[in-house]
């Protein structure tokens, strides 16, 4: 038997939260734990319930979305954080990115998309929709100009050939599967030089692959 994949809701909107939880109860293995309708009501779902994703809203009364990320990932890293967003909200794009968001959502996901991610996201992958990939490297890019250095090429340069290929295709945001398909290897290996990946380069998750492989040029944009 498979278990449930537990998710919190944290959005100001009661409605928004209803319609999320329908949308994600109507798929079997997939279990809305809690609410919560801001950011420190999230943190303390968090604690209390320890789903395996929270959907996360961007903008909400006090303590708000980018700020209950980062903390929820430094308090419980086996939790991972889908984050909310639109396009007049780039601006915070690389807020969450930096809090440790596992991926971004617009709120006008499709409910298959919508499951879709809260799986991806639960087996390891990250959720970088193709429709606002080029608007965060857009935001996200000057930030990692500043903080490109020697160490960061020569941690590039010292990839395996197969890394490269594996950090190549996280670039253009393939899953493990999708990977596994391309290279002909299994999951388990690709899951494993994913994990090599992101400890050679100092990433803490795929949404940040996804965005040093543009800003190396290894992924054009």
């Amino acid at each position: 038997m498979i278990d449930n994949i537990r998710v919190l809701l944290a959005d100001d909107q009661e409605l928004v939260r209803y319609g999320f939880r329908l949308m994600l109860e109507a798929n079997p293995g997939m279990i809305v734990v809690g609410e919560a309708s801001d950011g420190t009501q999230a943190i303390g779902a968090v604690g209390r319930l320890r789903p395996d994703v929270v959907l996360m809203d961007i903008r909400m009364p006090g303590v708000g979305g980018v700020e209950a990320t980062r903390r929820i990932t430094e308090l419980y890293p086996e939790t991972r954080v889908l984050v909310i967003t639109t396009y007049d909200l780039d601006e915070y794009a690389f807020g969450a990115l930096d809090a440790g968001a596992a991926g971004f959502l617009l709120k006008d996901t499709r409910p298959d998309d919508l499951v879709a991610a809260v799986r991806a996201v639960h087996s390891g992958d990250a959720v970088v929709s193709p429709r606002i990939t080029a608007k965060l490297i857009e935001v996200a890019a000057p930030h990692l100009l500043q903080r490109r250095t020697l160490d960061a090429d020569e941690a590039l340069n010292a990839l395996t050939p197969r890394e490269r290929e594996i950090f190549v295709l996280i670039g253009r945001g393939e899953t493990n599967s999708e990977i596994a398909t391309t290279l002909h290897l299994s999951e388990s290996t690709v899951k494993a030089n994913v994990g090599r990946v992101l400890a050679k380069l100092g990433l803490r998750n795929r949404v940040e692959a996804v965005i040093r492989a543009y800003e190396s040029g290894v992924v054009g944009q």
